[in-house]
């Protein structure tokens, strides 16, 4: 598989004209629990020619590529990363620490170099939290529930005590979440999880694990407490990273 993925991005920096800085794993294969079924969740960021960036009419800043039962590639252009970058967007933080990497790029590694300067805590923290309760409240209240579902809430729960705790863009390894936050009274509650979720399709339905559910319930309003008493953040001005995108932009040779 990541024999034709290398071949999906070279033929993308083909047919679009562009340079693709990094690519990685975006998915539960980079969280550390894909189920047999789990499909390839890749994520790029890529950059196009100077010219690309300096016309007048709006332009497109994502290539969507593939997406079927076994791929799902997409990505985005750098000035568009740096944008989000700006204003602490998390996925940029989970792409640019995913063990699993594709493809990346010297100019990449001085990019993603910059990243913890632009990480704001509290949005942050409320990201995860979002999903947290999102996900608790449309997928784990009813008798039986799918058991990736489970995980969705715990991850962004234990993301939100380590951005807590570290001031500090989190892991996203599942398991390296689960080694510094979780409690360990709930250890063999996920690990049990995990042994069905990586053994099971991901439709994969199971009876409410009440011990879970108890859990969450207990730990989300903690943690609302928690982010709501935080002071502000402040984000940097433009002027570091409109540097490092004209640096980029102009050392780049993008085929036409």
């Amino acid at each position: 598989m990541n024999d034709l993925i290398l071949q999906k991005l070279s033929e993308i920096e083909r047919r679009e004209s562009v340079i693709i800085l990094h690519a990685v794993e975006s998915g539960s294969r980079a969280w550390g629990f894909a189920s047999p079924d789990s499909d390839y969740d890749v994520r790029f960021i890529y950059v196009r020619d100077i010219d690309f960036y300096l016309k007048l009419e709006k332009t497109r800043d994502v290539i969507e590529w593939q997406l079927d039962e076994t791929l799902d590639i997409n990505g985005w252009d750098l000035q568009k990363t740096l944008r989000l970058l700006h204003s602490s967007n998390p996925t940029l933080f989970e792409w640019t620490s995913s063990p699993i990497v594709y493809k990346t790029t010297a100019e990449w590694r001085e990019i993603s170099g910059v990243f913890n300067d632009y990480f704001l805590t509290k949005p942050g923290v409320y990201h995860y939290l979002s999903m947290a309760e999102n996900n608790y409240r449309e997928y784990l209240k009813r008798d039986l529930v799918r058991v990736k579902k489970y995980l969705y809430v715990l991850r962004p729960i234990l993301a939100c005590k380590w951005i807590l705790h570290r001031d500090s863009p989190p892991p996203m390894l599942f398991s390296e979440l689960v080694g510094a936050e979780l409690e360990p009274e709930m250890l063999p509650e996920i690990e049990r999880l995990l042994a069905i979720k990586t053994l099971s399709p991901e439709t994969e339905e199971m009876p409410k694990i009440v011990a879970i559910n108890t859990y969450i319930e207990e730990i989300l309003p903690q943690l609302k407490a928690q982010v709501g008493a935080l002071p502000q953040s402040t984000p940097r001005d433009y002027s570091a990273l409109d540097r490092l995108f004209l640096r980029t932009v102009n050392q780049m040779e993008v085929p036409k």
